[in-house]
């Protein structure tokens, strides 16, 4: 990740469907992505996730039915999310959500290779 820019694209709308667990966001460059609650919680920022270093990655499990009880704004370049399972520590910048956007599909199926090779099964959930 870059950072911010002038050129960074920022968000023009942030909608949460609680139901169908998605969070909507359209960015003034005309991007528009509905990014799920379970794939966001699995890719927070935090260093309880990330880490602290490469190789420090810790893989999230059990987040299939996580919901967000709240956005919350930091600043004008992040959101800081509160997810059903307590998790609150992450500020998704512009920027970050802007990649997770645009990379959604190949780091989920990423993270599904990850799940996999641990021997985890994931809980498809209605």
């Amino acid at each position: 990740m870059s950072g911010l820019t002038p050129l960074t694209p920022r968000p023009t709308d942030i909608r949460l469907h609680q139901q169908s667990r998605k969070l909507e966001i359209t960015f003034d460059d005309g991007a528009h992505f509905m990014l799920p609650c379970e794939f966001l919680r699995v890719f927070s920022p935090s260093a309880e996730v990330r880490g602290h270093g490469p190789g420090q990655e810790v893989l999230q499990v059990g987040k299939e039915s996580v919901n967000i009880l709240g956005i919350e704004p930091v600043g004008q370049y992040a959101i800081r999310l509160v997810f059903t399972d307590d998790h609150d520590t992450g500020l998704y910048s512009w920027d970050y959500l802007y990649d997770l956007g645009r990379n959604q599909e190949s780091l989920w199926q990423s993270y599904l290779e990850k799940l996999a090779a641990a021997g985890i099964n994931r809980k498809e959930t209605a």
